[in-house]
């Protein structure tokens, strides 16, 4: 099998008709929790992309108009997508999941003439402002009776057949969808992504890795962001098959699906570690000190093979004298490494269905001790970087260059600047910095915020991230920070919260942890505890009773066991400043999470809400 050239390409839709050309009986979409289950080849999927592009267009919809797409992952959505996309309209996107006035927002900004609904409850959902807007045609993504002057899935895919996608004149700068911003602070805003935007990943992914027709993709992140949608563009291009999976059925589909590829954020990373700790914690004693051996061996087996690679962060240019020594412990230990891969690990890969070439990480930096312990257990973690602004990837690490704790090498085409916060002037290789970019993939701007766009790009092009980081002379880009998550002290020290929480759930009492302390003398900590853990080591007595090991937890007494904890992975993190210690803590017993508002449909805390949500416990905290 050869790598379809989309170079070419001026339209997404000419992507689809190149690899449906291409490999027309390959099964293109797969939803085993269907009912019934649903498996379409590149065959169907074009036909139905075609036959929904043209039912709209039956409908009244016209290159050039907007369209709110409101649901979540199947294949349905990415029919609807493409077929709004394949007739030079754009798309709207959010999940149907989301705060009501939040899609109410989206529907009135985004000039939308045509709803694309999940199903009859989200619509119903918007009732009655919708009534209000100038929606035109409205569609259910679901085969439920549509109220009058509606349609259904079934009955727009019934109008194309007699009609066509129009030839319209789609080119690189056409808009392809506004992408909404979670709106932690104020209103979310629409960012406009073009077709050249999404082109410019599927072309120069390709530097990263290269999947086969036929390979297996599963599919968790919600598809209509950035990150989870430009990674399927990518996949489809090449022919893969991708299999619908959620957080519910994640750990049984990698099992009976076995894919060679997924994306996923750190959470789920999180998660399915925290899964391999319990199973541990169950075993017997005896085994667990054996596989706490063979963990501890392969250690220091990865640290000298780093080092003999020229791949620690800590020591990217080792002097001859260091690679030797290390080259030295990595053969000694390879032997003992294998036999707990042999032993250990083989079983723990088994459990994301051992066929994993490489997993794509983002949407926030990994923890370092997770890491660690993917690499040790032979599964290969391709962290990146990127926002919705820029489609989204700007950096990924190479597989041939797996630099850990970095955020990888730039695309083909993309240019990156470290500048002084205050002053914008380009601070020298190596120093920590504002990260500004350039490229193809940087957002054509904020839709009818003209104000908001000038802001995050200048004229010469270069959008400011809002992150804090450095490049080494490898072009390797690290991430330190966000500029606006700079917790500030009384001393005047800056403190950058992300690493410190990231080393920090390493502890195996810490579930989820979130800093603060501005204009405060030292850091605190809010965190959810790890309930299994604290029951296993006798901490609290029962893991299950949340009320009871509450009120232990709350003593000062357990305050100081977690500082204590804590101090011992912050202070062994590079840089650590005596600034880091974690003073204040607090506990909160339900996580985080989507539902509870605490979440972003990407995993990633959203700082600002917990903060105003816990507002009462931080003034506790700190005796305000």
């Amino acid at each position: 099998m050869t790598l379809i050239d989309h170079r070419d390409a001026q339209s997404l839709w000419q992507v689809w008709e190149k690899v449906i050309a291409t490999y027309p009986d390959a099964i293109a979409l797969h939803d085993p929790h269907a009912k019934p289950s649903i498996k379409l080849t590149y065959r169907d999927v074009g036909q139905q992309i075609k036959s929904f592009g043209a039912g709209l267009r039956s409908l009244g919809i016209n290159a050039g108009d907007k369209v709110a797409l409101i649901a979540d992952n199947s294949p349905r959505w990415l029919i609807a997508d493409q077929g709004i996309l394949a007739i030079g309209a754009a798309n709207a996107t959010r999940s149907s999941q989301a705060e009501r006035q939040e899609l109410l927002f989206i529907l009135e900004n985004s000039d939308s003439s045509a709803l694309v609904v999940e199903n009859l409850a989200t619509l119903q959902k918007l009732q009655p402002e919708i009534t209000h807007l100038p929606i035109k045609v409205i569609i259910l993504l679901s085969d439920e009776t549509p109220p009058d002057g509606a349609w259904n899935f079934s009955q727009v895919l019934a109008q194309g057949p007699s009609q066509d996608l129009g030839n319209p004149a789609i080119n690189l700068d056409t808009l392809a969808t506004l992408i909404y911003t979670s709106g932690t602070s104020g209103n979310p805003k629409g960012v406009m992504l073009t077709h050249g935007n999404f082109l410019h990943q599927v072309q120069n992914a390709t530097a990263v890795f290269v999947p086969q027709v036929g390979d297996r993709v599963v599919s968790i992140l919600p598809t209509w962001h950035s990150f989870e949608r430009t990674f399927e563009y990518y996949v489809f291009s090449q022919g893969v098959t991708q299999i619908y999976s959620s957080i519910r059925t994640i750990k049984k589909d990698l099992r009976d699906h076995q894919p060679q590829y997924m994306v996923a954020v750190p959470r789920l990373w999180e998660s399915i570690y925290e899964g391999i700790q319990k199973q541990l914690r169950d075993q017997p004693a005896q085994k667990q000190r054996l596989v706490k051996f063979f963990l501890s061996i392969s250690q220091h087996f990865i640290k000298a093979k780093r080092t003999v690679n020229g791949l620690d962060l800590n020591q990217l240019e080792p002097a001859i004298f260091e690679q030797a020594g290390a080259l030295v412990r990595q053969t000694a230990l390879w032997p003992l490494h294998q036999l707990g891969d042999r032993l250990v690990y083989s079983k723990i890969r088994e459990a994301t269905g051992g066929k994993l070439r490489f997993a794509i990480t983002g949407g926030g930096s990994i923890a370092e001790y997770l890491e660690d312990f993917y690499e040790i257990i032979g599964i290969e973690i391709l962290g990146g970087y990127g926002l919705t602004e820029t489609s989204p990837v700007t950096h990924v690490r190479r597989p041939e260059r797996n630099l850990r704790n970095a955020d990888g090498q730039p695309l083909k085409y993309t240019e990156t600047r470290i500048v002084d916060p205050e002053t914008r002037q380009d601070l020298p290789l190596g120093k920590r910095g504002l990260i500004l970019l350039r490229g193809p993939q940087i957002m054509k701007g904020y839709y009818k915020n003209p104000t908001s766009t000038t802001k995050a790009i200048d004229p010469a092009g270069w959008f400011d991230t809002g992150d804090l980081g450095w490049v080494t002379r490898w072009q390797d880009l690290i991430i330190t920070g966000r500029a606006k998550d700079t917790i500030v002290l009384t001393n005047g020290e800056n403190i950058e919260p992300q690493p410190i929480e990231d080393v920090c759930l390493y502890c195996p009492y810490v579930d989820q942890i979130v800093l603060v302390g501005q204009d405060q003398k030292q850091i605190g900590a809010l965190i959810v505890p790890q309930f299994s853990a604290l029951a296993a080591a006798g901490l609290i007595p029962d893991a299950s009773n949340v009320p009871e090991a509450m009120t232990i937890l709350n003593s000062e007494k357990m305050c100081q066991v977690y500082r204590n904890e804590l101090q011992k992975y912050v202070q062994n993190r590079p840089g650590y400043s005596i600034n880091d210690r974690i003073g204040p803590i607090r506990f909160v017993s339900e996580p985080f999470t989507i539902e509870n508002g605490l979440l972003t449909q990407t995993y990633k805390i959203k700082r600002n809400v917990v903060f105003d949500r816990f507002a009462t416990l931080i003034q506790e905290m700190y005796g305000s």
